[in-house]
């Protein structure tokens, strides 16, 4: 983390603002391609290390022109979804940490190509589609409680879709040939990332989730604490003044579920001591040491 920290101090100047919105355009000219000609992306644009090899470069970024669907319906649906949610996690995590998770996905999924390429003497053209699922994962896991409408009408939560295609993959890995291992691994490996840089494996650990246990248990009688913003003072009076004692509080803003029931709240194992942040910065903070 402390690593992440000082590129980010370095390079930080030089992230794109705003990137999902380029990623998006790149989705959306590859619907067009694909519904004016099937058969271009694979002829002239896919990622295939052979042709890469003997010049044709620009591979390495067209690749990324592929629609994650070629229905229209679909395709609009899937645009906008992605759109909002790699938008909304740039702003959760910072610009910085959103172009180097998508920036190295990107660099995975050609890694793994010519992995396979050289392993196998044939050509394996994969698409970004990994890519867009670990960007729905990685917000699955930021946002687990948000709420997806299946076909408009189903409404399912985040992190029961996520948990699925999870189990999809897995499936896949277990029964797939050794090809759709490295290209599962690779095509995913931003999203493992994340998770180290976030801190998610440490909440995971058992001495971790122990340690939170005992920390909800002695907490449960405790009387609640003081908010440190002053924003949120008014709030926090009616909230005692009704009888509800707040179980949950941000150390950074203050807010408790009182203030909004809709608010969720994680605990940072980065932090020296028990410090409870809500999602708007759980990943912004500066952490206790």
């Amino acid at each position: 983390m402390e690593f992440f920290r000082k590129l980010e101090l370095r390079f930080g100047k030089y992230a794109v603002p705003g990137l999902m919105r380029f990623f998006t355009a790149l989705y959306a000219a590859g619907f067009v391609i694909a519904v004016w000609n099937p058969y271009a992306y694979y002829t002239y644009l896919a990622l295939d290390p052979a042709l890469i090899l003997k010049g044709q470069v620009w591979r390495l970024f067209t690749f990324l022109i592929y629609p994650p669907s070629t229905s229209i319906l679909w395709g609009v649906l899937l645009l906008w979804v992605y759109f909002s949610i790699g938008t909304t996690l740039e702003r959760v995590w910072g610009t910085f940490k959103f172009n180097v998770f998508m920036f190295a996905g990107v660099f995975f999924h050609i890694l793994a190509a010519f992995i396979l390429y050289f392993a196998t003497g044939s050509v394996w053209p994969l698409t970004p589609s990994n890519l867009n699922l670990s960007i729905f994962l990685a917000f699955a896991l930021t946002f687990p409680e948000m709420q997806f409408y299946l076909y408009f009408v189903i409404p399912i939560k985040a992190k029961y879709l996520a948990a699925f295609y999870c189990v999809l993959e897995a499936y896949a890995f277990i029964t797939g040939s050794m090809v759709e291992k490295v290209t599962i691994v690779l095509s995913l490996m931003n999203l493992f990332l994340f998770l180290k840089v976030s801190g998610i494996f440490g909440r995971f650990s058992p001495k971790e989730m122990k340690r939170r246990a005992d920390f909800r248990k002695a907490a449960g009688g405790a009387p609640e604490r003081k908010i440190v913003n002053m924003d949120r003072a008014g709030a926090a009076n009616a909230g005692a003044s009704s009888g509800k004692t707040a179980r949950h509080r941000c150390a950074v803003c203050g807010r408790t579920e009182l203030d909004a029931p809709e608010l969720e709240f994680r605990y940072c194992s980065k932090c020296a001591g028990d410090y409870e942040y809500c999602m708007e910065h759980l990943y912004t903070h500066t952490h206790v040491q």
